[in-house]
């Protein structure tokens, strides 16, 4: 699914951003992740094999929520949910963190750590079947 322009610029700002994986049982699991965007699909960097990573090897399926800077008409915060598939490289995670580091912390900021920057880490590339949320990009 294509993303359109309004969402690109919405992740060019650094939102806040959750992404929700299933646990085995069918519960959610819920973290905070910094997010960026390579060609059509959203991605996020993971240093270790967390929780999450674990989910998604088992299950696909995940839905990431963004918090947009502005408000609508009725003075509800814009936010994006972007329901859809992950796929998981292993690698370059530790590449994609120190760029998307700049957006988040500022365009000096040196990260992950030099105590975790030799690991491979993990990217989660995640397919947008669906969008939801309020904004521009839910017209």
């Amino acid at each position: 699914m294509p993303i359109s322009e309004q969402i690109r610029a919405l992740v060019a700002t650094g939102p806040l951003a959750y992404l929700t994986t299933l646990n085995a049982d069918g519960g959610p699991q819920m973290t905070m992740v910094w997010v960026g965007l390579e060609n059509d699909e959203f991605v996020c960097g993971h240093m270790s094999a967390y929780h999450k990573v674990h989910n998604m090897r088992r299950d696909p399926r995940v839905a990431l929520a963004l918090l947009g800077g502005g408000k609508n008409a009725f003075g509800l915060h814009e936010y994006l949910v972007v329901y859809g598939q992950a796929r998981l490289t292993e690698g370059g995670a530790a590449e994609l963190l120190q760029r998307l580091a700049h957006v988040y912390l500022g365009p000096e900021v040196e990260f992950p750590p030099e105590a975790v920057r030799h690991q491979l880490g993990y990217i989660t590339h995640i397919a947008p079947t669906r969008f939801a949320g309020v904004g521009s990009w839910n017209k």
